[in-house]
C-alpha cells in the first residue's frame, strides 16, 4: 500500500513539474518554449547601436510604429543562414507587391552576429539577395560587447565551432509596434498580413 501510495505522489509530482516545464504540455523543446513564452509576454529590446551596409548608425527602435520582421546570420555561412535569408528574399519580394497596391510593407533586418563582418561584406551579401539596403536593411553591432545582450534579448544561441564557423538557432522574429519582440516564426513561416505587427498593436 505504502508503495503504491509513493508510486502515485512521484508520479503526481512529476507530472506537475512537465506540466510546468512545457506550459501546459505545448512545449516540448527549447524553442517550442522561448515561442511560446514571447508570444504570452512580448520582450523589450536592448538599446543597441547597429551600423548598416553602408556604415549608417541606427536601432531597432528608429522603427517603433512599423512592422519589422529581424533575422541572425553570419555571412560566410553557407548552410543554415542561406536559407534564411532565401527566406527573407521571398518576403521582400512579397512585400514589394503588397507595397505596390499601397499596403504598408513589412520591414526587414538581418543582423550579423559574426564580429568580423564589416558593412563591405554586409553589402557584398546583401547584393546576393537582390536586397534594396533600404527596406531590407543588412546590419551590425557597433560596438561588439553589446552583441550578447542583443542575442540574448532575441534567444539566439550562437556557439564557435573552433574553425572559424557558428552553430546556431535560426528564426523570423516580429517586432511589434512598440519596438518589442512579439513573435518567433520558422524562417519558412507565411506572414499573410503585416498587419499582425501593425502600428495599431494587432499580432
Amino acid at each position: 500500500m505504502r508503495t503504491a501510495v509513493a508510486s502515485a505522489v512521484i508520479c503526481a509530482t512529476g507530472g506537475a513539474l512537465l506540466w510546468r516545464g512545457t506550459d501546459g504540455f505545448r512545449a516540448f523543446t527549447t524553442e517550442q518554449a522561448r515561442r511560446l513564452a514571447v508570444a504570452a509576454h512580448p520582450r523589450s529590446l536592448p538599446a543597441v547601436a547597429l551600423d548598416d551596409q553602408d556604415g549608417r548608425p541606427f536601432t531597432l527602435a528608429s522603427y517603433r510604429g512599423e512592422p519589422v520582421a529581424v533575422d541572425f546570420v553570419y555571412t560566410q555561412c553557407a548552410t543554415l543562414c542561406t536559407r534564411l535569408s532565401a527566406s527573407f528574399q521571398r518576403l521582400d519580394r512579397a512585400e514589394r507587391s503588397r507595397a505596390s497596391s499601397g499596403v504598408a510593407r513589412l520591414r526587414l533586418v538581418t543582423i550579423s552576429f559574426d564580429p568580423r563582418d564589416t558593412p563591405e561584406h554586409l553589402r557584398v551579401y546583401a547584393s546576393r539577395y537582390q536586397a534594396d539596403g533600404t527596406d531590407w536593411r543588412f546590419a551590425r553591432v557597433h560596438d561588439a560587447r553589446e552583441l550578447p545582450a542583443l542575442l540574448s534579448a532575441f534567444g539566439i544561441t550562437v556557439i564557435p565551432d573552433g574553425r572559424g564557423d557558428f552553430q546556431h538557432n535560426a528564426a523570423l522574429h516580429l517586432l511589434n509596434a512598440e519596438g518589442r519582440l512579439s513573435r518567433v516564426l520558422d524562417l519558412d513561416a507565411d506572414l499573410g498580413d503585416p498587419a499582425r505587427v501593425s502600428p495599431a498593436g494587432r499580432q
